[in-house]
C-alpha cells in the first residue's frame, strides 16, 4: 500500500485499517485485476441498505411502508453512490487497467458507485456494523433530512400524472446504447400515447427511465 493511500483511509475512516488488502480490492476495477471489488461491493450493498433501512426507520416513526421505500430508493441510488465516492476523493485511489482509464471509468457514476458500496463493504469487514453505521451516517449526512418530505419517484409521478389525466400508462422504451461495458450509456424514450415524448440517457436503463420521466413531466408542467 503507497503512503498517499494509507493516508487517506486513515482520514476517510478514521484510522488506518489493521489489513489493507481489502480496501485495495475495493478499489480495483476488473480491468486491473481478477481479484477485483465486485465481492466487496455485494456484500457492502447489503450492509448500506441495512443500515440506511434501520435510519429511515429510526428518523420517521410515523411514516408508511410506502414513504419509507420512497426514501430508501433515492438515497441508495448508484448515482448517489457516486457522488459520495467524489467528495470522499475516491478518484485518484481508483486501480484501472489503461483501457478502463482511457475511456473514462474513473469518472464513471457505474464504477464509482460500486466501489463506494466496496468501501462500505470492506469497512464492515475490518471494524464492524457499529463503525460501518457510523462511517455511512456521517458520509450520507444532510442528505437523509428528518424535515423533508419523502421524494416522489419521476416514473411514479408520471404514472399518477396520466391517470389522472386519463391518459395511457407511460411506454419506456431503450432507444440507444453505446459506451464501453464499464460505462454503459442507456437512452430511453417515454411516451404518453401521441400526447408528449422525451427522451434522457443514463449509466443504466433504470437511471434513463428515471431521467426520461422527469423530462416528460417538466414538459407537461406536472
Amino acid at each position: 500500500m503507497t503512503a498517499e493511500l494509507a493516508t487517506w483511509l486513515a482520514a476517510t475512516f478514521g484510522r488506518a485499517p489493521g489489513d489493507p488488502a481489502p480496501f485495495e480490492r475495493a478499489l480495483t476495477h476488473g480491468s486491473q485485476a481478477a481479484a477485483n471489488y465486485e465481492r466487496l461491493e455485494f456484500l457492502g450493498d447489503r450492509v448500506l441498505g441495512l443500515i440506511m433501512a434501520e435510519w429511515l426507520w429510526q428518523l420517521f416513526p410515523d411514516e408508511p411502508e410506502g414513504q419509507l421505500s420512497k426514501r430508501f430508493n433515492a438515497l441508495v441510488t448508484g448515482p448517489v453512490c457516486a457522488g459520495i465516492a467524489r467528495e470522499l476523493g475516491v478518484r485518484p485511489h481508483l486501480r484501472l487497467g489503461k483501457q478502463a482509464r482511457d475511456d473514462g471509468a474513473s469518472e464513471s457514476d457505474n464504477v464509482l458507485g460500486d466501489v463506494m458500496e466496496a468501501l462500505i463493504g470492506a469497512w464492515y469487514l475490518e471494524a464492524g456494523l457499529d463503525a460501518a453505521r457510523g462511517f455511512v451516517r456521517a458520509a450520507w449526512g444532510d442528505r437523509v433530512a428528518a424535515g423533508a418530505k419523502a421524494p416522489q419517484h419521476p416514473k411514479s409521478q408520471l404514472q399518477e400524472w396520466a391517470a389522472a389525466h386519463n391518459r395511457r400508462p407511460p411506454d419506456y422504451v431503450v432507444s440507444d446504447r453505446s459506451g464501453p461495458h464499464h460505462a454503459p450509456r442507456f437512452t430511453v424514450t417515454v411516451t404518453i400515447g401521441k400526447l408528449a415524448t422525451a427522451s434522457a440517457t443514463g449509466a443504466n436503463k433504470q437511471e434513463a427511465e428515471t431521467a426520461a420521466a422527469k423530462a416528460l413531466l417538466e414538459q407537461l408542467g406536472g
